[in-house]
Parts: structure tokens; sequence; C-alpha cells
């Protein structure tokens, strides 16, 4: 069994073990509150959360490992305390925000890890934690990484890129060919989903004196990045709804899935400001680029064209439809829900 030190928990403070190093060190939650010398941590905790809010990934000072002990254990106490403001605000879009932040974050760390052909216990580790976490088996050879067939099946439903379709892949013995880079984005929805889950079972606990205005400016940040209005599940098309579906889970809906989605919504009356919080998730969400293209698609910019919602037989030839049987036999997803002469 491999050892966890600082330096791997300081790459993944999400893993068991990491809020023990922290216990061990006899701090109280109320200290971080009043003790000058941890305002350092509390700094970098809010900066963590910051970065998530708008959509990036926190940097961390530590350059490949290099560092201190102490500094190791800022990065982990500065996780385990940005959990504790996100309990505090109670606000769901922050945590699933700072969630996927921090899966990214991982998912970069676990990349380099695979990628170390020198290292194999930087390689051992990468390839126990996605065990661990997630019970895929994954066999290095070579410079490529294996898994099951069964196990790419199951992880890459919810991908439409004809590059993660079965076909396209190398396939021997009854197992797929992986890069680094595949292997690690095969599982960032399920590492966003673990961070989830960590955050919301972790207690609530009562307001530290100290930190109420950090909960405050971050309570009113949440609300400000909750969509003005709610998705219902009989009110989409299914293709619409997966679209939603794709960007809330942080995961990259290709071009075509955009303009589908906008183009859908602004028929339907939605406005640029209603619509713009939907793709915030984005991996490569640009507040400034995405309002331009609305405002480009809505007509209220450029040439002062609407653009129009494409057609089912359309969505099919780019795999974004997912037609069920209350499709019917309509032929634009606008005519979803209405009943055809």
């Amino acid at each position: 069994m491999l050892e966890l030190g600082t330096d791997e928990f300081a790459k993944y403070p999400f893993l068991e073990g990491a809020g023990k190093i922290l216990k061990d060190k006899g701090f109280p939650l109320s200290q971080f509150g009043t003790d000058p010398d941890l305002k350092s941590v509390v700094d970098k905790a809010y900066h963590r959360l910051k970065v998530s809010t708008k959509g990036g990934i926190y940097k961390s000072e530590i350059i490949n490992g290099e560092a201190s002990d102490s500094a190791r254990e800022k990065e982990i106490f500065s996780f385990l305390l940005a959990i504790v403001l996100l309990k505090l605000t109670g606000m769901h879009t922050l945590i699933k925000r700072f969630a996927l932040a921090e899966a990214r974050r991982a998912e970069n760390h676990l990349e380099k890890d695979l990628g170390k052909a020198s290292d194999k216990s930087k390689i051992d580790l990468a390839i126990r934690i996605i065990y661990d976490l997630f019970n895929i088996e994954v066999i290095k050879e070579d410079e490529f990484f294996k898994i099951p067939v069964s196990d790419y099946l199951k992880h890459s439903t919810d991908f439409h890129e004809r590059e993660w379709k079965l076909i396209n892949r190398h396939v021997e013995g009854g197992k797929v060919l992986l890069t680094p880079d595949k292997t690690v984005r095969l599982i960032r929805k399920e590492l966003g989903n673990y961070i989830i889950s960590k955050i919301t079972n972790a207690p609530t606990p009562p307001m530290i004196s100290g930190l109420e205005n950090i909960v405050k400016e971050f309570t009113s940040i949440g609300k400000d990045l909750t969509p003005s209005y709610v998705v219902t599940s009989g009110e989409y098309p299914p293709c619409i709804k997966h679209a939603i579906e794709v960007l809330e889970k942080g995961e990259n809906l290709p071009h075509s899935g955009r303009f589908m989605l906008a183009t859908f919504l602004l028929s339907k009356g939605q406005t640029v400001q209603q619509i713009a919080p939907l793709f915030k998730n984005a991996p490569d969400y640009n507040e400034r680029v995405t309002l331009y293209q609305l405002n480009h698609l809505a007509g209220t910019s450029g040439s002062g064209t609407q653009y129009s919602c494409p057609s089912c037989e359309k969505l099919k030839t780019q795999s974004l439809c997912f037609a069920t049987a209350e499709c019917d036999t309509i032929i634009n997803p606008l005519q979803f829900g209405k009943k055809r002469q």
C-alpha cells in the first residue's frame, strides 16, 4: 500500500486522511477567525473560492512538488477551510462550481502523474486514486493505459464527440488503450460528483467569529450566480435538456450544441441575460465571448439577424439528437410539446 504524505494531499486534498493532518495540528476551526498566524490560510481559502466562482482553476504556489511541509499543509488547510466556508454559505451553486474547479485541478495533477514514465510511485498513486474512488482498473502498458471495455462504456456515456465512440478507439483483448489525458478525462464527471458528495456530507459548523464578512460575501456571490429561472422536466425536448445537463456537470458542450441551445431558448423568449448563466460551468467559459456570441445569435449585434434553431435532421447529423417517444413526428425542437395538425 502506498504511503500518502503532505505532497500527495496538497495535490489531492479531497482524499481520506487530509482532514487528519489538520486535526493532528490541533487547530480548532474557531482559531482561523482570530489567529493572525493563520490569516495566510484564510486568504488562500478565500482566493481558492473566488477563483472557482469565476470559472477558473486555483493555481498552487507549489512548483513541481518543491515546497516545505508547512507550505503543503497550508494548501491542504485552505481546501478544508474553503469547504467550511461553503457549508456556512449554504449555496449549492457555489459548491458545484468549487467542486468542478477542484476536479479540473486534480485532473491536471493526475494527468501529469500518469505521464511520469520515470517515476513509478507517481503513476501508481494516480492509478490507485482512480481505482479507489471509481473502481476502474487501470493497467499501464508502454505509454498507454488500458481499462476494460465495460468500464470505458460506462464512463463515456456522456461523451458524444466522435473520438469517444468505441469504434474510434484502439481496443486489445477486451481493454481500451488510452493516453494519460484521455484516461483522466474519462472520470472528470465522477471526480466532480465525488467532491460534491464530500462537501455535501460534511457537517455544517457554527458560524466562525471573524469570518462572517467572507461568508456574507460568498453568499451574495452565490445568489448572483443562481439562474433566475428553473428548467423543469416537462418544458423542453430531450436534446435541449441533455445540453443543459452537460453544462451543469461542467462537461464540454460542442459549439453546435451551444448554438442549438442558445437559438432554442432565444426563440422561446429567453433573454441573453437569462441564458448566459447556463454557460458559466463550461470548461472554457469566457463571459465576454459568451455575451458577444449570444447577442450575435439574438440579432442585437452584428448584422441584426436572429438565428433559428437547427432542425431535428440537422441535429441528428451532429450527434445532438436524443429523441424519445414524446418527440413524435416533430421536425424541429421548437415544435416539442405542441399538437401538430
